[in-house]
């Protein structure tokens, strides 16, 4: 965790995953629970922003003190390294001025790139003048609202330099035989490694000012385990005791989460060490409210109230780090100290944001009196009552004071003036309000947010807010019948104007339906809200409104449509239908998915008369029958439209509507020549012969059980069919029309036989209406005759080079086909199927292996009763040799 909060450090003699598992148990005091500072960096960055001139000064890279003479003399050690740190004052630096936030930030991270390239070039002096140039920065507070931004910038740097020196020793107790063990002491370091680590101290030690030298050192903290075993916990408190000469308060706060970070990340087992640190700043608390600094507030011309929350990132890191599997007696104690400095605001928030929520919520009515009688002088109290808010979403206060809670919290909340402060404590307080209570106290809330927040429009600044109330609620209220009978929050949604957040708002409601609702509905308070909430989703829509947008809005009202029954009531069911039907026609899958419930509707009716319509459910069914054939063609999508007509007309005739299933089946045949020749799929174009070919297949099974009509003659939707099949353009290299041909012979064949294979309960079929009649055999054979000769014109037209294996596979599917469903007693019939089996093999392009099975296939059959003919057959059907 620790680990991604800054650059990793560049060392070629060290792997990664020695690296990782060392971090790992350096850290293994920490958990999984506590956060990192990596996850608070980007928010303090966003945060802490300016907009006035700063300044930095930048190191030039002079040599000249690159390679001091190390000499046996100490005291020559010590000259060498004042030398080189003097070299660093005198003239090796530029100042920088007027720069603008985003310049200094660049040029911060030019600086690390310097302090990396700089080690890499093994200058390691250059570099430890950069990291001290670097925390020089730190003291200089001109332009007071950016410095916490300034600190993590900087931390960056003396992160990158810890991680470098680090590693770079390490790398040094490695030699050729062996690698430092990850739980190494210092007896297993070498001379020359305790030399460097040492060298680095007392350079270090040698930096004059105050704050670069503690800055440096406690960068390099860690380094302390290859000098002795207590050096980490002999060197926390003398830092500790260093920061005490740092006289800005601000740069003390930040110094000391400084080593808070560090002591957390190499020795987070030392809490003594924190703790003394925390007091130690508890000591000087009151620094912040002395002269010095309200004469430097004056002198920046800062309110009190801009420079208090200056130490919030500071202070949360440190209480953080202090409250951290800390018991409760310690939350006990620091809640004495706040008492004995005046209940402080700034420090009693801290501490409530620091501690487990479970031991503030317990003590929540003593924070509430503590936050009565705090100062709020530079920091209001309703940011206190947010912190205890926030503490009490996620943990419950005892039972007999949560009235009590809510009652004070709200008392101080709802007399706020500023719209903005009072949205951040109400958002905070719904959460509770919601947990604990009723629909009453909820829409009490509710009343309150919106007296506050529609005067001049104030709403408008405050949508985030407004939404997360709103999702507070509906995660709370699972029962939609009492979630809108709340008074209160049908207005509240009035408040989101803005079309955009509006919508986002209504589809969080209707997620939450989708997954909370149980059984189906019919209740009218359900009904009307959802319907006003779907309503606004659709007519969101327009010409620029993204695929997947639509498809996400048409998901929801779909799950709605499916929710809302009414049971026994079909009549009243078609109506909801139909006034979904005008209010979403504008999403193609609405008006799907409503007419698969109005065709769902119509097979119910059936069920329940169980297919013994009588006058009145025959009429309702032919209205739910006209109410898809006049919505299938506003629909877009061509196979939507076919299928649909498909389904509708099966729908139809199972409910004896002959006339309209054959107005579906004819509406269908109609729209065929309008398929194109490639469609849409998820964003591509993809041929559409394939979906074609898979359409008529489903509608010849259709049409098998469908009744010829009396006035239309014998088998005219089959003819119509074949009309428009014979006059669409098919692809010049496609063998779909040929295969459709065939699927129609299977058709025709299972229409010539006595009894067809299935039927509709109460429709006579043609095997019923006909009963075997010559003239409709005669009929059917002369189209079967057709058919055939269409596909062997075509397997002619195969005969050159580039195709013949095309008419091989061809020849041999018809063969097939002739085999299962064709009477080869007929002799005409025989010899076209030995003609085909002969044209599957002639140019070599038939696979042997399928040929084999399928003549053993009829020597097999042969021997069944009745078929003693395809033992003739079998005879005259020989395999070539590919030879």
């Amino acid at each position: 965790m620790f680990a991604a909060t800054s650059d990793p450090a560049a060392s070629g003699t060290v792997t990664d995953s020695s690296r990782k598992k060392r971090d790992k148990d350096d850290s293994s005091f920490v958990g999984p629970d506590f956060e990192p500072w990596a996850n608070k960096r980007g928010e303090i960055l966003a945060r802490y922003t300016t907009t006035e001139k700063l300044s930095i000064n930048l190191f030039m890279g002079s040599e000249k003190g690159k390679a001091g003479a190390m000499t046996s003399a100490m005291s020559e050690k010590v000259r060498t390294r004042l030398e080189e740190l003097d070299d660093f004052e005198e003239g090796s630096q530029k100042e920088l001025l007027n720069l603008t936030q985003q310049d200094y930030v660049s040029r911060i991270e030019e600086l690390n790139q310097s302090l990396k390239d700089a080690w890499a070039s093994d200058q390691k002096v250059k570099a430890l003048k950069i990291v001290i140039q670097c925390s020089k920065l730190l003291s200089d507070t001109s332009v007071i609202q950016f410095y916490p931004s300034k600190f993590v910038l900087i931390t960056d740097i003396l992160d990158t330099f810890g991680k470098l020196v680090y590693e770079r020793i390490y790398s040094m107790c490695a030699d050729s035989r062996s690698a430092l063990p990850d739980h190494f002491s210092p007896e297993n370091v070498n001379d020359t490694a305790k030399e460097t680590c040492l060298n680095w101290f007392f350079k270090i030690a040698s930096i004059r000012e105050l704050i670069p030298r503690f800055y440096v050192e406690a960068s390099i903290l860690k380094c302390n385990k290859f000098l002795s075993k207590t050096g980490i916990s002999e060197c926390l408190p003398r830092l500790t005791c260093m920061i005490r000469g740092i006289g800005d308060p601000l740069v003390s706060v930040y110094a000391r989460a400084y080593l808070c970070r560090v002591g957390m990340e190499v020795a987070p087992h030392l809490k003594e060490s924190l703790n003394k640190n925390f007091f130690d700043f508890l000591l000087t608390f009151k620094q912040i409210h002395g002269d010095t600094v309200q004469n430097q507030l004056v002198a920046q011309g800062v309110e009190l109230l801009s420079y208090l929350p200056l130490y919030s990132p500071a202070m949360g890191w440190i209480f953080q780090c202090v409250s951290y599997h800390a018991p409760e007696a310690l939350l006990t104690e620091m809640m004495e100290r706040c008492k004995k400095l005046g209940n402080n605001a700034l420090l009693l928030n801290s501490v409530m944001s620091a501690f487990r929520a479970e031991f503030v919520a317990t003590r929540s009515m003593d924070f509430i009196g503590m936050i009565k009688e705090c100062d709020e002088s530079g920091f209001p109290k309703h940011l206190l009552f947010r912190s205890l808010g926030l503490n009490l979403a996620l943990a419950d206060p005892p039972e007999n004071d949560r009235l009590q809670i809510l009652n004070e919290a709200w008392k101080v909340i709802t007399k706020l003036k500023n719209p903005q402060d009072y949205i951040n404590c109400a958002e905070v307080w719904v959460e509770y309000t919601c947990r604990h209570f009723t629909k009453r106290e909820v829409n009490t809330v509710l009343a309150d947010v919106i007296k506050h927040m529609t005067p001049d429009r104030a709403f408008e600044d405050s949508y985030p807010q407004l939404q997360s109330i709103i999702k507070k609620v509906i995660a709370h209220f699972h029962d939609f019948s009492v979630l809108f009978s709340v008074e209160k929050f049908l207005p509240f949604l009035d408040m989101f104007q803005k079309e955009s957040v509006r919508v986002e708002v209504c589809k969080c409601i209707m997620e939450a339906f989708i997954k909370h609702q149980q059984e189906p509905t019919k209740d009218p308070v359900i009904l009307n809200a959802l319907m006003h909430i779907c309503k606004t989703m659709h007519d969101s829509v327009n010409a620029l409104t993204l695929e997947d947008e639509k498809r996400m809005l048409a998901h929801l009202i779909n799950g709605f449509i499916k929710m809302v029954s009414f049971g026994r009531d079909f009549e009243q069911q078609l109506s909801f239908y139909v006034e979904s039907r005008s209010m979403f026609c504008n999403l193609e899958p609405v008006l799907v998915q409503l007419i698969h419930s109005v065709n769902r509707l119509a097979m119910e009716t059936r069920k329940v008369m169980k297919g013994n319509h009588s006058r009145k459910t025959a009429a309702f069914v032919r209205a739910c029958v006209a109410y898809c054939f006049i919505t299938i063609p506003s629909l877009v999508g061509i196979f939507t439209r076919l299928n649909l007509y498909l389904h509708s007309g099966q729908v139809a005739l199972a409910n004896q509507c002959l006339s309209q299933a054959d107005a579906f089946f004819k509406a269908a045949i109609g729209l065929i020549p309008e398929v194109p020749k490639t469609i849409s799929i998820d964003g591509k174009l993809r041929p559409s012969e394939p979906f074609l070919l898979e359409f008529l297949c489903n509608f010849f099974s259709t049409l098998l059980i469908v009744p010829d009509h009396p006035e239309h003659g014998v088998l005219f939707l089959v003819r119509e069919l074949l009309n428009v099949i014979q006059d669409y353009t098919w692809e010049d290299n496609s063998d779909d029309k040929i295969r459709i041909y065939t699927s129609v012979l299977h058709l025709l064949s299972a229409m010539s036989q006595d009894t067809y294979l299935y039927h509709i309960d109460k429709v006579d079929s043609n095997d019923s209406l006909y009963g075997g009649d010559s003239k409709f055999l005669a009929e059917n054979s002369k189209l079967c005759e057709a058919v055939m000769a269409q596909i062997l014109e075509h397997l002619k037209t195969l005969a050159k080079d580039e195709a013949l294996k095309r008419q091989s596979s061809l020849g041999l599917s018809f063969f097939n086909s002739i085999l299962a469903h064709g009477d080869l007693r007929n002799n005409k019939l025989n010899q076209l199927s030995v003609n085909l089996w002969h044209l599957a093999q002639r140019h070599g392009c038939a696979d042997t292996r399928t040929m084999v099975k399928t003549l053993d296939y009829i020597k097999k059959r042969s021997k069944q009763p009745d078929m003693n003919h395809l033992t003739e057959l079998a005879l005259r059907l020989p395999l070539q040799t590919r030879t």
